[in-house]
C-alpha cells in the first residue's frame, strides 16, 4: 500500500502567512465566475503591497487596485460579466494607478501553458499585425527553425513568455484534505493551468469531502486539480461570493451592482471597504452580507 495522503487543510491565517510584498499572484476563475474571493479578502487583510495579478480578470483586479495593493495587472480582460468592464479597474486604468499588460485571451492562455509546461515561451501567430504588439513592446518575435511550406525561411511568430507566478489561488466546488479539487459547474476555465504554473498553489473550496465521495456529484471528468499541484486547502462555503459558483450558487447580482457603484463614490467605497473587506474572517464577511441582504 502507498503512503497516506498528507492533510493539506489550512486556515485563512496560515494562508496569509504565505504572502509577501511584491508577489506575482495568479487568480483562477473567469470574469465574475468562481473567483477565490475569500482568499482575495485574506490578501487584503494581510496588507501586502506591490502585487502583480495574472488573471482572466474579474473583481479581484478592481478590488486590489482600489485598496492600493495592486502594482501591475496582466490579463486577457477584466470584466464582471453582467457589468462588462470592471468599474474599479476602469478608474485605475484611466488614472494610471496601475501598470497593465493586456493580451488577447488566446495569447494569455499560451503564457499560462508555457509556465505550466516549464518552457520559456510558446510561439503563436496571434498578435501579428495587431495592437497587442504595439501595446506590449517587450514582446518578441521568433523565426521558426523549420522551413516554410515553399521551402524558404521559416515563418515569423510571436513568442509569448511564460508567466512567472509565485503563488496561485483557485476556488473549487469540492476538494479533499489531500488537495485534489473538483469543479461541478459548466467550465473548469483554466484553473488547472494556474495550479500547475505557480511555484505554490492554494485552493479554497465550498466543501472538503472524503476522497471516495467525489464521484457522488460529478464524473471523473470533473476531477482536474491533482493534489501534487496544491499546497493548501481552505474550506470556505460561499467562498466565491459575490461571483457565481455553479451549481452551488449563482452570482449575487444585487451585491455586485452595489460594489460596482462604489467606484464612482469615495464615501460608498470607504463603507464597503470597512464593512466587507477589512471586517475580519470569511465567516464575518458572510454575516455582514446576510445583514445587508436582510436590510435591502
Amino acid at each position: 500500500m502507498g503512503e497516506p495522503m498528507a492533510d493539506k487543510v489550512i486556515t485563512e491565517e496560515e494562508f496569509i502567512a504565505e504572502l509577501e510584498n511584491g508577489m506575482t499572484i495568479g487568480v483562477g476563475g473567469w470574469g465574475s465566475r468562481r473567483k477565490p474571493m475569500s482568499l482575495v479578502r485574506a490578501i487584503i487583510r494581510s496588507g501586502v503591497t506591490d502585487l502583480t495579478l495574472v488573471s482572466y480578470g474579474g473583481p479581484e483586479i478592481g478590488i486590489l487596485a482600489a485598496t492600493g495593493q495592486l502594482k501591475k495587472a496582466v490579463y486577457g480582460f477584466v470584466s464582471l460579466d453582467s457589468i462588462p468592464l470592471e468599474p474599479h479597474f476602469r478608474v485605475a486604468r484611466q488614472t494610471g494607478a496601475i501598470e497593465a499588460v493586456e493580451f488577447d485571451e488566446g495569447a494569455f492562455y499560451l503564457g499560462l501553458l508555457a509556465a505550466s509546461h516549464r518552457v520559456p515561451f510558446y510561439p503563436t501567430r496571434a498578435g501579428l499585425g495587431s495592437d497587442m504588439l504595439a501595446m506590449n513592446p517587450e514582446l518578441r518575435t521568433i523565426v521558426s527553425p523549420y522551413a516554410g511550406p515553399d521551402g524558404g525561411e521559416g515563418e515569423t511568430l510571436v513568442a509569448i513568455p511564460a508567466f512567472d507566478i509565485d503563488l496561485s489561488i483557485i476556488h473549487m466546488n469540492r476538494a479533499d484534505a489531500g488537495g485534489n479539487g473538483q469543479f461541478l459547474g459548466p467550465d473548469l476555465y483554466f484553473d488547472d493551468l494556474f495550479a500547475m504554473a505557480a511555484k505554490r498553489t492554494f485552493m479554497s473550496c465550498e466543501q472538503v469531502i472524503p476522497t471516495e465521495n467525489f464521484l457522488n456529484e460529478g464524473s471523473v471528468h470533473t476531477l482536474k486539480i491533482p493534489r501534487i499541484f496544491v499546497d493548501g486547502v481552505i474550506e470556505a462555503p460561499m467562498g466565491a461570493h459575490f461571483t457565481e459558483c455553479l451549481p452551488d450558487y449563482s452570482r449575487d447580482e444585487a451585491f455586485q451592482k452595489m460594489y460596482g457603484a462604489t467606484a464612482s463614490d469615495k464615501g460608498l467605497w470607504g463603507v464597503f471597504n470597512e464593512k466587507y473587506l477589512q471586517a475580519g474572517s470569511h465567516e464575518e464577511y458572510l454575516a455582514a452580507v446576510d445583514s445587508w441582504e436582510q436590510g435591502s
